[in-house]
């Protein structure tokens, strides 16, 4: 597959093709965002401009992959001029582990089925919907904008004021507004859609608040991607040991959701076309380590792995054990 990373030496970025065991730089180009426009000016693939664009310089992907480059690994993607351009968000309940999940965390004394299950079960009688139709709207949410995006090896925080921190293995599908306001997908790259899972269970009018977290991305964006069943593997390590591990399958055969449908439900709001804007989209995972009463803790290392999706994700958990104190308005009146 195709594999792009982003690379960053003091003031100085650059993109590089992965080629193992080793990293191409290429030429004259700071960005994949850039090169995703320059994509579009031409009306060419993607693939034909980075190609044009590979030069003979390269770099040990295994000293960079550990840290030991002086050259350091970004997010596979971000608006380079203004984070805030960069919108995260996020389709729920489209796989069935999730739902199940999401029941048994919201459920109540009574045999009624919570909000969660209904909007599953719509999804699976019309979340799949014929290439020219339109299907049912799946969960969306919002998670922030490209501020709040972590590389490999940086930390994901649980805030002072939150109750909880929680892995979410996904792919996430990475996409630039062109010119003239078309959404176009760069590809996808596998992600780690960091929730507060404690907060939510309190009450599902909490999902909105519980996902304005930080999340990774990374390393690799795979421009040549395969979405059509992908095994993937969390993982959990705890003082150099591992705490837990679980795998599952994403994919659209492995949801009730198709991709065209996701999409369209995304970009139909005129606010999600504005040209030149960047655009983080996570699918949903099948299987969390909160769901089996994993608490995580500072320190602790989530590895998320998704084959054919280059190597590994792996962030530290941070937890800020600062006093909770009260965010003061100032009045301009």
């Amino acid at each position: 597959m195709t594999r792009l990373v982003q690379l960053k030496n003091g003031n100085v970025r650059c993109v590089g093709l992965v080629d193992e065991p080793n990293v191409r730089f290429l030429q004259d180009c700071s960005s994949i965002y850039e090169l995703a426009q320059a994509a579009l000016d031409s009306g060419k693939k993607l693939s034909e401009v980075l190609h044009a664009k590979v030069g003979g310089e390269a770099i040990e992907y295994d000293a960079l992959y550990a840290g030991r480059s002086e050259w350091r690994l970004l997010p596979p993607i971000d608006h380079p001029d203004e984070p805030a351009r960069c919108l995260l968000s996020g389709t729920g309940l489209t796989h069935l582990g999730s739902a199940r999940d999401r029941q048994s965390m919201h459920a109540g004394t009574t045999a009624d089925l919570t909000d969660s299950m209904k909007i599953f079960r719509w999804g699976l009688e019309g979340g799949r919907p014929a290439p020219v139709s339109i299907g049912t709207s799946p969960e969306w949410f919002h998670k922030g904008t490209g501020s709040a995006l972590r590389a490999l090896g940086e930390p994901l925080d649980i805030p002072n004021h939150a109750e909880d921190g929680g892995e979410e293995a996904e792919i996430a599908g990475i996409y630039v507004i062109a010119r003239d306001g078309r959404p176009a997908r760069i590809g996808m790259a596998v992600g780690n859609e960091f929730s507060d899972h404690q907060f939510e269970k309190k009450n599902y009018l909490y999902l909105a608040a519980s996902k304005l977290r930080t999340c990774a991305l990374g390393p690799e964006l795979v421009v040549d991607y395969k979405f059509g069943s992908v095994p993937v593997t969390a993982t959990i390590v705890r003082d150099g040991k591992t705490l837990w591990s679980k795998s599952f399958r994403t994919g659209e055969r492995e949801m009730c959701h198709s991709l065209q449908n996701i999409e369209h439900h995304h970009f139909k709001f005129e606010a999600h076309r504005r040209p030149g804007d960047v655009h983080v989209h996570f699918f949903g995972t099948d299987c969390l380590s909160f769901g089996d009463q994993v608490r995580l803790q500072d320190g602790d290392i989530m590895e998320i792995a998704a084959e054919g999706y280059g190597r590994p994700l792996r962030n530290p958990v941070r937890v800020d054990k600062s006093p909770n104190a009260v965010i003061q308005v100032t009045s301009l009146w």
